[in-house]
């Protein structure tokens, strides 16, 4: 019963497609997004759908290197390749882009996107605890609002933020109860599953139709007898965003006899406990509070995830933490270090991966991550 409700989540991009196709041909607008720190309630309030366009496939990789440098992050290159090579229907379908700048090459290849379609560029403040900080972010979530109505042709009033900002609070919590089933001792999701179900929401058209599925996984895995599951190593990953079509490391840690019980990335826990206060008097005010407190590398100092590592170590009953980055990620490739030091420190083994979207380093990983594991057993 349970491989039925994970199937729905596996074809939920092919589902999602058509549907969006038939709104779209309805008049629905639709908005492709790259980042956590896109604020979905104020495209949902415009009535428009939200869409994942962050690639993650090889394929298209050699279309974007005939404009970007081969040595960027993979991520950025198979969206744009996406993108030029309009071989994602999902951004095809996408009357607005809206894009950030978390890092030098996302914010310089939106400048080329710009050809494409048109693009919104979110400035994000390089820190976040400092009251010029939060008026920067107020005023660009305005700024933002303007372009949506400018660009979607309507108007966002504050009451459909207030029950925009609902949903996406429900969507965050019944996420977040799937990841936490991963709590228990066996764990009974694979991270396979964990990643599919997560992923999925990238491409949902209706939210609560969402939020339903996943609250109906929760609802079957609890009721389920304890799986059968044979004692493994439990595996925390963390670093760069993951998603289907780059979980070459899941699949080798679990091929290998590891559970990946929890992510702690983009596609992952890292925002799942942040809500929007609904008490407040200005719902973007309360929007700019929530999404500034997403602990990204490309904040400096960025201490909150630092902290949410060490609770999910503790919550998931981690064994060993694996941290991936993508070639050409400095952030957090750099923040690895700080990463490292918190998990030696609790007496565990860390792994440190940086890896591309390619399968030519496959038996390399293989080797590193079954050491890791077999220090586990020992």
């Amino acid at each position: 019963m349970l491989n039925d409700y994970m199937q729905s989540f596996a074809s939920a991009r092919e589902v999602n497609l058509m549907l969006i196709k038939e709104a779209k041909e309805n008049g629905v607008k639709v908005v492709g997004i790259y980042c956590t720190f896109c604020p979905e309630e104020l495209i949902l309030a415009a009535g428009a759908i939200p869409v994942g366009l962050c690639g993650m496939s090889e394929t298209p990789i050699a279309a974007a290197e005939e404009t970007l440098p081969r040595n960027l992050c993979p991520l950025i290159k198979s969206s744009y390749g996406f993108a030029v090579t309009d071989s994602c229907p999902f951004f095809h379908f996408s009357d607005l882009i809206v894009g950030e700048t978390t890092c030098d090459g996302k914010k310089k290849m939106f400048e080329i996107m710009r050809d494409l379609k048109p693009v919104h560029v979110m400035q994000l403040p390089q820190v976040n605890n400092t009251k010029a900080s939060f008026e920067l972010w107020v005023e660009e979530l305005r700024c933002l609002k303007d372009r949506l109505e400018k660009e979607l042709q309507t108007t966002i009033s504050d009451q459909a933020i207030w029950k925009a900002i609902e949903v996406v609070n429900q969507e965050k919590r019944a996420i977040k109860a799937m990841f936490d089933l991963n709590r228990a001792d066996p764990p009974p999701l694979t991270g396979m599953d964990i990643l599919t179900a997560a992923w999925s929401r990238s491409f949902s058209s209706n939210k609560g139709v969402l939020i339903d599925n996943l609250n109906v996984l929760v609802q079957e895995v609890v009721n389920q007898p304890k799986n059968g599951r044979a004692k493994a190593p439990r595996v925390l990953l963390t670093g760069c965003p993951v998603g289907l079509g780059t979980e070459k490391v899941i699949r080798l840690t679990e091929e290998l006899g590891g559970y990946v019980v929890a992510m702690e990335n983009c596609s992952g826990y890292k925002t799942l406990e942040l809500q929007t206060d609904t008490k407040g008097a200005d719902p973007i005010v309360a929007l700019a509070e929530k999404y500034l407190a997403i602990p990204c590398s490309c904040m400096s100092p960025n201490p909150y995830r630092l902290e949410l590592l060490d609770r999910m170590i503790n919550d998931f009953r981690a064994d060993a933490v694996i941290d991936l980055t993508w070639q050409a990620c400095h952030t957090y490739n750099i923040e690895a270090f700080e990463v490292g030091k918190l998990v030696k420190s609790k007496g565990l083994p860390y792994l440190h991966l940086e890896s591309d979207y390619s399968n030519s380093d496959l038996e390399s990983l293989k080797v590193r991550i079954e050491a890791m594991l077999e220090m586990v057993e020992k």
